[in-house]
């Protein structure tokens, strides 16, 4: 049975596509700041959301796009006590790039979702139609039937909501912050202090604190669970089992693992597993 955060249900069900995956909610949990490390785009089913995003706060209402780019912080909570629902696409960011290096010609490694909220009635069909093909319907017998419904909305999303921004959230960061931030993306299981992380870039623990939560959005210990969550699910997509994905990650035990999956995913560990298999 898929568990999820209290008052409501986040479910994620298994999707057809390579580099791709599919998550299905109603509820009115509220979101705390996180971020991921893949495009998101989704519809509102029903009810409204409010969310800080890269571009401030936003409002999205049933049949709004919504939409969040790899490293983007924000949040997510229901604009009444009847939460809202909501479906997502969560793209590996090389799949929006090789579909805009095919559009343009150019060598786009960098592209960057411009709206966080749209109402843009072509993109919600094109948001439908792949997700009915990859995700209601993964027995599907023709591939190509996945393949194209995945490029024409790729293809929108570049030709309609994206720009090629001078760099990414990482290269923008300065100094210090960027090597504290490679410091945990290199090993998230490491269990380093501030006083570590301070060491490495010449600031007091006080100044790298204000420095990082400032330029990143999230203060360290913040940043460094979301990163061990993000390495939890690779090894659990890999084969691993939960305890072991557990340790391996960083995480003192399964359970505090599951809680730090369902407070930034909404998903348990056991349902992603589900997903993958």
């Amino acid at each position: 049975m898929t568990q999820g955060p209290a008052r409501g249900r986040v479910h994620m069900p298994r999707c057809a596509i390579s580099g791709v995956e599919a998550t299905v909610a109603q509820t009115a949990h509220a979101f705390p700041r996180h971020s991921h490390d893949r495009f998101g785009v989704g519809v509102i089913v029903s009810g409204g959301h409010r969310s800080a995003s890269g571009r401030g706060m936003v409002e999205a209402r049933a049949n709004d796009a919504i939409m969040v780019n790899p490293g983007e912080v924000h949040d997510g909570s229901p604009l009444d006590e009847r939460g809202r629902a909501w479906r997502m696409l969560y793209f590996e960011p090389s799949l929006l790039a090789g579909v805009a290096r095919e559009l343009t010609g150019a060598a786009a490694r960098e592209i960057e979702l411009t709206q966080p909220v749209a109402h843009d009635p072509l993109l919600k069909r094109l948001f439908e139609r792949l997700f009915a093909v990859a995700v209601e319907a993964p027995q599907v017998p023709d591939d190509l039937v996945r393949e194209e419904a995945l490029l024409e909305l790729l293809g929108h999303l570049v030709r309609a909501h994206a720009t090629h921004p001078a760099g990414s959230v990482s290269t923008r960061l300065l100094g210090p912050v960027a090597r504290a931030k490679a410091r945990i993306d290199d090993d998230p299981s490491s269990p380093l202090t501030l006083a570590d992380l301070a060491a490495d870039t010449g600031m007091s623990r006080f100044q790298l604190l204000r420095a990082f939560a400032h330029e990143m959005g999230l203060p360290p210990h913040t940043y460094r669970m979301q990163r061990r969550v993000v390495l939890a699910r690779q090894l659990i997509a890999r084969g691993a089992t939960l305890a072991d994905a557990a340790a391996s990650a960083g995480f003192a035990d399964q359970s505090h693992m599951t809680r730090a999956f369902v407070r930034l995913l909404g998903v348990t560990p056991a349902n992603y597993a589900a997903a993958m298999r």
